[in-house]
């Protein structure tokens, strides 16, 4: 005769439900912070905030490639003369002046230099935030050179120079309404003079947040943002240069 195995029961365990059972990892959703007081995700903070600054510089570009199609076309676009009854050019040629040019330029590259050395800077203090946070790790106390601000201070130098650069360009008698290509020059270079003054507030900003002691990660992220846009605004005006000089 078959012989009945009493059924085994098997009880599932319960998790988080008594005082000894151990708790399962929780892990950060892709948030800013997880639920429990977390640390910072500061990888995918920076990937979006690369990736909104490559949504604002392409407009930006857009806006520049549409002057220079307009600048080209206004070139060699003849008018009619009411006086003489035929199309003529009033197109002059602008006398720029290259050694104030050449100057800010200068400065520019030299900015972007500083703020390059500012964001690398950040970035290994943001490498090295962890360890100092192991108790019985010193990492010693670290003078960092201000770079941001050195960045800010030739940044302003452009711009001063860029109005120093327009009062000469008045004083041989280009004005904004002298000809086509005067009016181009001004439209060019105050376009980027003013996308070049908004990242000169962000750095500012940068800044203030720093003498404020921010965490490191939220300092690194704005500045590298800054970083990467101020670059772009060096290498604009390299091409805007070469643009005035070149196809004057």
């Amino acid at each position: 005769m078959a012989s009945l195995v009493p059924p085994i029961t098997i009880k599932e365990p319960q998790i988080g439900r008594g005082g000894g059972d151990v708790q399962p990892p929780v892990r950060d959703g892709g948030g800013e912070s997880g639920g429990g007081g977390g640390s910072p995700d500061y990888e995918g903070r920076l990937r979006r905030a690369r990736l909104g600054l490559a949504v604002l510089v392409v407009p930006i570009t857009m806006l520049f490639v549409a002057f220079t199609s307009a600048y080209i076309v206004r070139q060699g676009l003849p008018t009619f003369d009411e006086r003489t009854g035929k199309y003529v050019t009033d197109w002059l040629q602008v006398n720029l002046p290259v050694a104030g040019l050449l100057l800010n330029t200068l400065l520019l590259l030299m900015s972007s230099l500083t703020v390059e050395l500012a964001r690398r800077q950040l970035m290994r203090d943001v490498v090295l935030a962890p360890a100092g946070s192991i108790p019985g790790v010193s990492l010693g106390r670290q003078r960092n050179f201000p770079w941001l601000a050195a960045t800010v201070v030739l940044g302003i130098g452009f711009l001063m120079g860029q109005w120093l650069v327009w009062q000469e360009l008045g004083a041989r008698g280009f004005y904004m309404a002298t000809s086509p290509s005067s009016s181009f020059f001004y439209l060019l270079t105050a376009a980027h003079g003013i996308h070049l003054a908004g990242g000169i507030l962000v750095m500012l900003y940068a800044v203030i947040i720093s003498l404020l002691r921010r965490p490191v990660e939220t300092r690194c992220i704005v500045v590298d943002i800054t970083a990467w846009y101020w670059h772009f605004m060096a290498v604009l005006w390299i091409y805007i240069f070469a643009l005035l000089y070149f196809a004057r």
